[in-house]
């Protein structure tokens, strides 16, 4: 069966035990949103913002759920507060899923500052992330990631940089 880059991030997902999901629009996500509201084993949550989306994530852990952040990396600028004073303070995983804008081939100029800087915010939170470049590996990393963040009670994150949304297996 030929699957595209969308379809290995859901069945990562799903093989993680990923149960929580919050959201925020990505044109890059937005099959793979399709996939999570059709799915009834996995709670998704639309939001705005992305700091409202990990405050919703972190009562949703308290709770005994799997949780995940589908979300593009312009928002992670104003999410440091809500991932060091609550995520890292009070040792609550999550995985990050970030469609990762603004790298080598992107078509919006308006998205190249932010995508400079993101790996560099998340060095500067000590976050560890990972550069997924293929559909292949995909869902081995996040079933990797999920188990990381779990047992290390820390964010990880996976970005997902403009170039992996255009292959396919």
């Amino acid at each position: 069966m030929n699957m595209d880059s969308t379809d290995v991030i859901y069945n990562g997902i799903k093989e993680a035990g990923i149960n929580f999901i919050v959201s925020v629009p990505c044109a890059n996500l937005k099959k793979l949103l399709e996939l999570i509201d059709e799915d009834e084993e996995i709670t998704h949550v639309p939001v705005t913002r992305e700091e409202e989306g990990f405050g919703i994530c972190a009562g949703a852990y308290m709770g005994g759920m799997k949780v995940a952040i589908l979300m593009q990396n312009s928002g992670l600028g104003n999410s440091v507060n809500v991932l060091t004073s609550l995520f890292k303070l009070y040792d609550f995983p999550i995985l990050m899923i970030i469609s990762h804008r603004g790298t080598f081939g992107e078509g919006i100029c308006g998205q190249v500052p932010m995508g400079k800087a993101t790996t560099k915010i998340l060095d500067s939170i000590d976050i560890f992330y990972e550069k997924v470049n293929h559909p292949a590996q995909s869902t081995e990393y996040i079933k990797r990631a999920w188990n990381m963040a779990s047992i290390s009670e820390e964010p990880i994150a996976l970005l997902f940089d403009i170039n992996y949304w255009t292959r396919c297996e």
